[in-house]
């Protein structure tokens, strides 16, 4: 079953909500690295930054390849392109809403009071 389009926003937002996934993620989306290099480059166990590429996997962002005994991750292009739209969408959603608040405070304040 595909993931309706709130699992996938849900999974972006989630994916992109911590700063070491955020980072994980410029450096696959520069050029292919193994998953034991990425978690040398970080204050954290092995484990953890596995963690950290699972998400980043699940949601779409990276994929990840075996090469012998490493497992190489990199970056997703089209799906970062996909989350940037989905953000344009939200953006223009409340940008609407907010010109409509501006509409009724400047046709609020132009109505005389008693």
């Amino acid at each position: 079953m595909a993931p309706t389009d709130e699992e996938r926003a849900d999974a972006f937002f989630h994916a992109l909500s911590d700063s070491t996934r955020r980072d994980i993620l410029r450096r696959v989306l520069a050029g292919e690295h193994s998953v034991s290099a990425l978690a040398a480059d970080y204050p954290m166990s092995f484990a953890a930054v596995q963690k950290h590429v699972a998400v980043l996997e699940r949601a779409g962002l990276i994929t990840k390849r075996r090469s012998g005994r490493e497992s190489l991750a990199s970056g997703d292009v089209e799906a970062v392109r996909a989350v940037g739209a989905l953000l344009a969408e939200l953006e223009a959603v409340w940008r609407g809403r907010v010109a409509g608040i501006d509409a009724l405070l400047a046709n609020d304040s132009t109505t005389p009071t008693a």
